[in-house]
């Protein structure tokens, strides 16, 4: 359990928190490049707490910035787009994507006020269907060089969605490999042949097995957590008859990303990120090292879940996430549906905005939610101090590729090795991915 201060201390993110001045220092989602399409590209951000306005100008660059005009603090939200940025309806102020005030039309002609006032802005990259932004003092670091954004773009897929809870409750269900075997429980297998994204095919134990089967059946799993230069790589091993042996590798990207496979070309990259201390957003880069994806049916597939503009799913809690009696009984362990997105929903709010910690019962196989939190706390120390931080080399990005994620079947012998061939072998069969080693 933590104290109420500690429990404060990695939770609150908003303007002046220890916290947030340490998720500032890294390159953030703020959009989907998607949200800016369509005939006027400005929109309304919440992230970490600050209100903003996002647009895109004329030259196809993107401005995030205080969305309070700084001459009488009109919404920008609802500024003209012209003349290369975007002006206040209040007063014709314009500015560009750097927040800078570049025409007063109120002002006598001679007037050079306009050079002196700049809004607060932030800079943005896009990247594979997310605009990022920096919202920390000094100049940005590179992205780094993780598969999902080196990958060319028509082998990627994004999105998002809404949960109504903090983002470190959100985040570290993506770090605890056990719950897998009771959240996401299928009482009945599918077949493998159809079920895409839900089977793994063992290289060197040459058999094929539901994965519906190995979470159900094999609950225990060894976990082993090591740090690493971009954050942590947790091992899950789960021992399988005829001396075979599961092994799944998945990564924490600090501050705030997990790295998940699905299936055995795609892999997952998810960010979880504060909008404010009671909501956050996910955002998900799906990556394929061995084919281009369908991006139209991928998003008609997952716009069905999800209320647009604010991408807010269907099934929440005003609906009991789904729950059915029957289906808990017969089907699934939770009662709520094939939807693993809902699952972890549920996991995730249903504890309240911020869990109180102070109640919390960490166990034995929750060493990567430990280490992540102890990692998450020293950061916040060294940030505080000015000293280097995890995955940033004295503010300079490292040589961050991969990570590595792979969900495989070895023997006892050749476990530790197998999921690093497998790698090896669907990189080298791709036509963009990149040797992480």
């Amino acid at each position: 359990m933590l104290s109420a201060e500690i429990n404060e201390l990695i939770t609150k993110t908003g303007t002046g928190t220890k916290c947030g001045d340490l998720l500032r220092q890294y390159w953030q989602p703020a959009a989907l490049t998607v949200e800016l399409e369509g005939e006027r590209p400005v929109k309304a951000v919440r992230l970490l707490g600050e209100d903003l306005v996002l647009f895109k100008d004329e030259e196809g660059r993107f401005g995030l910035m205080d969305k309070q005009c700084p001459h009488r603090g009109a919404d920008l939200c609802y500024g003209r787009r012209e003349d290369n940025g975007l002006r206040c309806p209040f007063h014709g102020w314009l500015f560009d994507v750097t927040g800078q005030c570049t025409e007063m039309p109120g002002e006598p002609v001679e007037s050079k006020m306009y050079e002196k006032v700049q809004a607060k802005a932030y800079p943005c990259i896009e990247r594979n269907g997310i605009i990022f932004t920096f919202m920390g003092a000094g100049n940005p670091p590179p992205l780094p060089d993780f598969d999902c954004l080196v990958a060319p773009d028509e082998y990627t897929f994004a999105f998002k969605g809404l949960m109504e809870c903090n983002w470190l409750q959100a985040l570290e269900v993506g770090i605890d490999p056990v719950h897998a075997s009771f959240l996401h429980r299928y009482l009945q297998d599918e077949d493998i042949e159809t079920a895409y994204g839900k089977q793994f095919r063992g290289a060197a134990s040459n058999t094929d097995i539901p994965v519906t089967k190995v979470l159900r059946e094999y609950s225990r799993p060894e976990i082993n957590v090591d740090e690493t230069d971009y954050g942590l790589r947790l091992t899950t091993t789960r021992d399988l008859p005829d001396n075979a042996r599961h092994v799944r590798i998945t990564n924490l990207a600090f501050p705030e990303a997990i790295v998940i496979p699905m299936g055995s070309d795609m892999v997952i990259t998810q960010w979880h990120v504060p909008v404010d201390d009671h909501h956050s957003y996910w955002y998900t880069i799906f990556t394929d090292y061995s084919k281009t994806v369908d991006k139209k049916l991928m998003r008609e597939q997952r716009e069905k879940l999800y209320e647009m503009p604010d991408y807010v799913p269907k099934i929440n809690k005003s609906n009991n996430y789904g729950f059915d009696i029957q289906e808990q009984q017969t089907s699934t362990y939770l009662g709520m549906g094939d939807d693993i997105n809902v699952h972890d929903q549920w996991a995730v709010e249903s504890p309240g905005p911020i869990f109180d910690r102070t109640k919390e019962h960490l166990a034995t196989s929750d060493k990567a939610i430990i280490a992540y939190r102890r990692m998450l706390r020293a950061a916040i120390t060294a940030c505080e101090n000015g000293d280097p931080l995890p995955a940033l080399a004295n503010g300079e990005a490292l040589n961050l590729k991969g990570p590595v994620a792979v969900d495989t079947v070895g023997t006892m012998d050749n476990w530790n090795e197998v999921w690093k061939e497998v790698d090896a072998d669907r990189r080298s069969a791709s036509k963009w991915a990149k040797d992480p080693w």
